[in-house]
C-alpha cells in the first residue's frame, strides 16, 4: 500500500485499504489459506484444546513469576559469556546499539525478522549513522525496499504481488526482471548471501529465552536467523522482555503450537537454540554476543487485572488470520508496529497514549474470534472492550459522540421515551427508506451505509406484539370458577400466616 500514511485517522487508513482491491484480495487469499492449514495441522495434533490450555499455563505462570525468571536468565547467560543490557525504553535500547556499533567500528548490519528492532524504529538509527542495515527476511526485505512497514506480524509482505516484487528487485539490481517466482527468489538470495559475508554486526530477535539455560531461541523458515547469528563476529539480540519460559521442557510446546497456529507448519524448517558466543571447539558462531532485554511499556501490564494477559502472546499471527476487519483492511490501516487484535491492543498499551491510540480498539467487531483463535487463549476482545472503556473515560471521544450517547441514555432510561423515539423513528424513516432498507448516506448513517444498507425498523416492534399476543391470551382463556378462585386465595392467605 504505497500511499500508506500514518498520520491519516484510523477511518482514512481504512478507506486507503478499502479501496485498494488488490490489497483486500491478497489478505483475504493469504488469511484463510493460513487459517486452513491451522485448522489442518491442530487437528492432526489431537487434543487442541488441552495442548492450548498446557500453553496458557506455562505463559500465565512464568509472566506472573516473571521478576524471577527473568534474573535467572539474565544470571546464566552471564555465565555462557552473553553481556545482557537491560533498556526501559526504545530511546536506551537504541543508545546501547549504537555503542556496541561504534565500538567495533562497525559499517554494516545484517537483519533478520524482529519486529521488536521495528519498534526502535533501529533501521533508521543506523542509517543515520552511516551504517547500512539491511532486512535478511525476504519479506522483510521486501518492505524495506519499498519503504513500508510489516502488514502481518509473520508475513509482512502480504500485500505484495510478483510484479511489485519484480519492479522493487529490478531497481535494486539496475536490469528488468520478470516476475517469475523462481527468478526473484533467486535474486535475493544471492543478493543477500554477500550481505551475510560482509555485515559486521547480527541483529536477531527473540521467539524464547530459556531461563533454565540462558539460551534464545530462533524460528525461522528461510535459514536467513540461522546465517546473522552464526557470521557476523558481533551479534546483538533484541527480546521484549516477556519472551522468557521457565525450562526447555517448555519449548516443546511452544515449538508444537507455534508453527502450527502461524503457518499451519508442524515444525518451523529451523529452529536454533543459541547458549553464548562462539566456544573454542565450535565451528562457527559470533566472537561476541549481546542481548539488549527491552521493556519499553511492556512492564506497565503487570499487575493489571485487566491487561497483564497480553504478556502471553507468543507472536503467531493467528488472531490476524481470523479477524475479519483485517481481513478486509490489512495491517497497515493500524498505524503502527503490531497489528490485527493484538495490536490494537498492544499498540495503545505500550505506547501508554490513549489520546493519539485509543482509537484502534474500536477496529474490531468484539466477535470473539481473536480468542478462539489465539494458542494461548488471550481475552483479547474483552481487553478492546476495556480500552473503549478508558478512552471514554479519560474523555477522548469526540463531543458529538458523547452527546449522542447522552441523547441515547435520556431516551433508553424511560419506557416512555422510548416508546415515543420508536413512533418518531417509523415517521422519520419515511423519507430516506426505500424498497425495505435506507440507503441514505446522511449524517450518522454515512459511516454504514458506504458499504451495506441500514435496514429499516419494523412496522410492528416486539413491544406492540407482545401486547397484541397478551390481550389475545387473555381474551381466549375461560375466566376461573369464582369459588376456586375464593378458596385459592384463602389457602395462600393461611400459609403466609403460618410461616
Amino acid at each position: 500500500m504505497s500511499d500508506f500514511n500514518p498520520t491519516l485517522t484510523l477511518k482514512e487508513r481504512a478507506e486507503v485499504a478499502l479501496n485498494d482491491e488488490f490489497l483486500r484480495n491478497a489478505v483475504k487469499f493469504t488469511t484463510q489459506k493460513l487459517r486452513t492449514g491451522k485448522k489442518v495441522a491442530s487437528d492432526e495434533l489431537g487434543n487442541w484444546e488441552d495442548w492450548r490450555e498446557r500453553a496458557r499455563a506455562i505463559r500465565l505462570h512464568t509472566i506472573a513469576h516473571l521478576d524471577y525468571y527473568l534474573g535467572e536468565f539474565i544470571k546464566n547467560a552471564r555465565a555462557n559469556g552473553v553481556h545482557v543490557h537491560i533498556a526501559s525504553n526504545a530511546e536506551e535500547a537504541v543508545d546501547i546499539t549504537m555503542k556496541i556499533a561504534a565500538s567495533k567500528e562497525a559499517k554494516s548490519v545484517a537483519k533478520s525478522k524482529s519486529m521488536v528492532s521495528e519498534e526502535l524504529h533501529i533501521n533508521h538509527a543506523l542509517e543515520q549513522q552511516g551504517i547500512e542495515a539491511v532486512e535478511t527476511d525476504l519479506g522483510e526485505y521486501i518492505i524495506q525496499l519499498a519503504g513500508e512497514t510489516p502488514s502481518h506480524l509473520i508475513i509482512p509482505a502480504i500485500h505484495k504481488n510478483k510484479q511489485q516484487v519484480a519492479d522493487l528487485f529490478s531497481e535494486v539490481s539496475g536490469e528488468t526482471l520478470p516476475a517469475d517466482t523462481k527468478v526473484l527468489a533467486g535474486f535475493a538470495r544471492a543478493k543477500l548471501r554477500e550481505k551475510f559475508l560482509e555485515a559486521d554486526i547480527g541483529m536477531t530477535g527473540c521467539n524464547f529465552a530459556i531461563a533454565e539455560t540462558g539460551s534464545m531461541v530462533l524460528f525461522s523458515n528461510e535459514g536467513n536467523a540461522r546465517m546473522v547469528s552464526t557470521l557476523p563476529k558481533t551479534q546483538i539480540t533484541y527480546m521484549g522482555m516477556e519472551r522468557i519460559i521457565p525450562s526447555l521442557e517448555d519449548l516443546e510446546v511452544m515449538a508444537t503450537m507455534l508453527p502450527r497456529s502461524a503457518t499451519g507448519q508442524k515444525l518451523t524448517v529451523y529452529m536454533s537454540t543459541i547458549t553464548g558466543p562462539r566456544r573454542a571447539e565450535d565451528s562457527d558462531g559470533p566472537e561476541e554476543m549481546h542481548i539488549i532485554i527491552i521493556d519499553n511499556g511492556r512492564s506497565e501490564q503487570l499487575g493489571d487485572p485487566e491487561f497483564q494477559e497480553v504478556l502471553n502472546c507468543i507472536r503467531c499471527g493467528a488472531c490476524l488470520n481470523a479477524c475479519p476487519v483485517y481481513r478486509h483492511v490489512g495491517g497497515h490501516t493500524y498505524g503502527w508496529v503490531y497489528s490485527g487484535p493484538i495490536g490494537a491492543v498492544l499498540t495503545p498499551r505500550l505506547n501508554q497514549d490513549m489520546e493519539k491510540w485509543g482509537e484502534v480498539a474500536y477496529a474490531s467487531s468484539l466477535c470473539g474470534a481473536c480468542h478462539e483463535a489465539c494458542p494461548v487463549k488471550i481475552p483479547l476482545h474483552d481487553m478492546l472492550v476495556y480500552i473503549r472503556r478508558q478512552k471514554v473515560e479519560e474523555g477522548y471521544t469526540p463531543s458529538t459522540e458523547r452527546m449522542a450517547f447522552k441523547g441515547f441514555k435520556y431516551v433508553m432510561s424511560d419506557y416512555r421515551r422510548f416508546k415515543r423515539s420508536m413512533k418518531l423513528g417509523k415517521i422519520g424513516q419515511k423519507f430516506v427508506a426505500k424498497d425495505g432498507v435506507i440507503k441514505s448516506k446522511m449524517g450518522p448513517l454515512k459511516g454504514w451505509n458506504t458499504y451495506r444498507d441500514a435496514p429499516t425498523m419494523a412496522e410492528e416492534s416486539f413491544r406492540e406484539s407482545w401486547s397484541k399476543l397478551d390481550w389475545e391470551l387473555s381474551r381466549d382463556t375461560p375466566s376461573m370458577d369464582p369459588e376456586i378462585l375464593k378458596r385459592m386465595n384463602e389457602a395462600i392467605a393461611k400459609r403466609g400466616k403460618n410461616k
